[in-house]
């Protein structure tokens, strides 16, 4: 590799990435000064003007301005070139607060005197004692059923309404009596007076109290009197109704039952026995009261629970009237409020502090992206919200919810280290609510553990199926090993946690609708995107086999080409696959000023070089637009504008140069737009691009041919500092070279010739007539 130009000290970056390149390292670029002056005429060059203007117009920036003093920087001008700018400082600092103050928000609040505990689990903390007496009170259950039992059958107290009763009796009579046209005489109209007057005596009440006298359920009301309460019985109460036919039957016999219709009898008889509500409201308080009493006691210093005690509903409500007296003592203190507020601020901190360090450390690419960042903290502060939330609605809430959707976004989007860091913290985050942290940390780690190594080649959604159905297994398994653990048995193992635990496994195929929705705000793309757009049924992909067939086949040459290399580098396979069938579509517009789509005729036999040139390197403007259109992901677009770099149409260059020998060629009309290869992907493919084209015009296809073929051809870019501002390194080259030999090699092997059948003997013509 005599023609590479890298200094043996630049930075070699191998990350294994999803969808997305590292950071860039800049290489310097050095020229050997005893290169003569028409060599300068292709120097290591920085993209044209024309570069910017293109790559910004499709959402591709172009890299900044080499610098060329690489090598005399001093170790404390590297640690100043890592630092942020102040801006994304702030950002970052700001994005903390936020997601810290909210989660802290959102949490329970907790106190010195408060445990969180669930009945019929362990007790997790230490031995506790009774600070002071302790009431034991029914516990909820057993409350409600005797609060219910009392309001149903509890009997109401009565009064009689004297009155009501006296001003119905007067009313009527004076009604009686001022009415004409009655056939009735002054005794009669006496006589039902008399009438309504005993029934009054009685009794009369509504229609609902009626009905329970009527069917046997109350034979007797209670009436207090000096605080004395007298039970009477109600065998001689009607309703209204009733003792209106009552009346209407004595009448009828004298002929008087007429008059009761005329003076509206019915429209005035009303109850005079009614329900004393305020009376009977504080006989139900006070027989509650004494019913829910306390039915023992805790006295001070006596044991309440010891760690690994089983949390019965006795303790339960004992547990429950200790924080309620210890709340009710403490109130207004500092402990009370402050400082448990400020241990959850504490441990936020320290948890999104770590994922903030993690991130600065290992995956420093990822802590200079504000997108990145910003995807991290956002899904992982939405979901430990939602997280709260399904808690405080159900009481096996952390059971339904499907806390592996997190890492499998991020394994999806970043990689499978991160995933694992995140989920880490993610249930931490989550533990603080639940009184059975160390199972629950246990079950949702090795849940998320199955998760990552499930779906660490996602491309298919039957995947997510799978990972679901491996998912529940694991719940299943850990929490039997907690219970076994714990119970000695599954006996007491509740039934319903298996079906929460399926409830979660199904809600985990929503994370295929959330990587469409992260795709479309924060612009990353999933492996799931890229498989869908290697496949040559896209329009665009149909369109480039029908208008371009050569070099539709040549994208899919230099697609297996590339992609071979692209394993054994470490880079992404399936970007670096799906970007090659893509490089070339610029060529849709002009396919025939292209050498694999020509039949013969040669269109650039009619333009001179500077035209061919223009129509050429404008397949990559042309490409560019195209990808516009389609709203194919930004990283796809990167292999159209980078896959030739800031590189230059040589033969028309050539041909120019040999035609105008005694002038000043500019090169800037036969340069590419640019920019340089930005990424390990975007270089291999230039590489193999050029690789291949090349090895379809060689004379002959032996090893040693194909061989100096790929190194003339890369150690040529290498020499250009085409690839000065990727981060590949010489191990990447050198591999890349022998992988292209080999496959090249394969595809250009030597066949062997068949033989042909050779004419029958005139005896065996003669055999055969016979």
């Amino acid at each position: 590799m005599s023609g590479m130009r890298l200094p043996e000290s630049a930075p070699r970056i191998a990350q294994r990435r999803s969808g997305r390149s590292p950071p860039l390292q800049r290489y310097p670029c050095h020229r050997d000064p005893a290169d003569s002056a028409a060599d300068s005429l292709a120097p290591c060059r920085q993209p044209s003007p024309k570069a910017p203007q293109i790559s910004q117009r499709a959402g591709i920036h172009p890299a900044p301005p080499l610098d060329h003093h690489y090598l005399d920087r001093s170790p404390k001008h590297f640690r100043d070139m890592n630092k942020l700018p102040s801006r994304q400082l702030t950002f970052r600092a700001l994005l903390f607060v936020i997601v810290v103050s909210v989660s802290v928000y959102f949490l329970p609040r907790t106190s010195e005197n408060h445990y969180v505990f669930e009945e019929g689990r362990p007790w997790s903390y230490a031995l506790l004692t009774a600070p002071f007496d302790i009431p034991i009170h029914l516990d909820s259950l057993s409350a409600a059923r005797i609060r219910d039992s009392l309001q149903t059958h509890f009997e109401p107290v009565f009064t009689r309404d004297v009155t009501a009763e006296k001003t119905i009796v007067s009313d009527y009579t004076t009604r009686l009596n001022s009415t004409t046209g009655l056939d009735i005489t002054p005794s009669q109209r006496n006589q039902i007076i008399r009438e309504i007057r005993n029934i009054y005596e009685n009794g009369i009440v509504d229609r609902d109290t009626y009905s329970k006298i009527a069917s046997g359920r109350l034979p007797s009301v209670r009436f207090i009197h000096d605080n004395v309460a007298i039970s009477m019985p109600t065998s001689a109460y009607l309703s209204a109704f009733r003792a209106y036919e009552h009346l209407d039957s004595i009448f009828r016999d004298k002929g008087m039952h007429q008059a009761l219709s005329a003076t509206h009898l019915s429209e005035i008889l009303q109850p005079n026995i009614l329900i004393d509500t305020v009376t009977t409201r504080r006989l139900l308080e006070e027989a509650l009261q004494k019913a829910m009493a306390p039915v023992g006691i805790i006295q001070q210093g006596e044991r309440i629970i010891d760690k690994g005690d089983i949390v019965t509903t006795r303790l339960a409500t004992v547990l429950k009237t200790y924080e309620e007296i210890a709340d009710e003592r403490g109130k207004g203190t500092i402990s009370q409020h402050y400082y448990p507020l400020a241990g959850q601020i504490l441990y936020m901190v320290i948890l999104f502090g770590a994922l903030y360090g993690y991130l600065y450390i290992f995956r420093r690419d990822y802590f200079d992206d504000d997108r990145t960042v910003l995807f991290i903290m956002t899904i992982m502060g939405l979901f430990t919200l939602f997280a709260f939330a399904m808690q405080a609605a159900f009481r096996t809430g952390l059971y339904i919810t499907p806390f592996t959707i997190v890492p499998i976004l991020i394994l999806v989007f970043l990689d499978s280290r991160t995933a694992y860091f995140c989920h880490l913290i993610q249930v931490l985050i989550c533990a603080i609510i639940t009184s059975f942290a160390l199972e629950f940390v246990f079950i949702q780690f090795i849940a998320g553990v199955v998760a990552i190594d499930s779906l660490k080649d996602l491309s298919r959604r039957s995947q997510l199926i799978r990972t679901a159905a491996l998912i529940f297994i694991a719940y299943a398994a850990c929490y039997a090993a907690v219970e076994i653990m714990q119970s000695g048995s599954l006996s007491k193992t509740e039934g319903r946690i298996f079906g929460c635990f399926a409830i979660n496994a199904i809600l985990i195929s929503f994370s295929y609708v959330l990587m469409f929705l992260v795709e479309r705000v924060f612009g990353f793309t999933s492996r799931v995107t890229l498989v869908e757009l290697s496949d040559i049924n896209n329009p665009l992909l149909r369109e480039l086999s029908e208008e371009c067939p050569g070099t539709f086949n040549h994208s899919m040459a230099v697609s297996n080409l590339a992609s071979a290399a692209a394993g054994r580098i470490g880079a992404n396979v399936q970007l670096v696959r799906t970007g090659a069938l893509y490089h070339d579509i610029g060529k849709i517009k002009n396919p025939a000023f292209y050498t694999e789509n020509q039949h013969g005729v040669n269109p650039h036999d009619a333009l001179d070089q500077i035209q061919s040139a223009r129509i050429v390197t404008g397949h990559v403007r042309e490409g560019l637009a195209l990808a516009e259109k389609a709203k194919l992901p930004q990283m796809i677009r990167r292999f159209i504008s980078e896959h030739h770099g800031a590189g230059m149409a040589r033969y028309f260059y050539t041909t120019y140069c040999n035609a105008h020998p005694d002038g000043n060629v500019d090169p800037a009309p036969f340069s590419y737009p640019g920019p340089n290869p930005q990424s390990k992907e975007t270089s291999l493919l230039m590489m193999a691009d050029a690789v291949e084209a090349a090895s379809r015009s060689m004379p002959e296809h032996s090893p040693e041919a194909i061989s100096a073929l790929i190194n003339k051809i890369i150690d040529s870019q290498i020499a250009e500092g085409l690839h000065n501002e990727s981060p590949i390194s010489f191990r990447d080259v050198s591999t890349i070279k022998e992988v292209f030999a080999q496959r090249l090699r394969t595809m250009y092997h030597s066949r062997i010739s068949y033989p042909e059948l050779k004419k029958a003997s005139s005896a065996e013509a003669d055999n055969k007539k016979l």
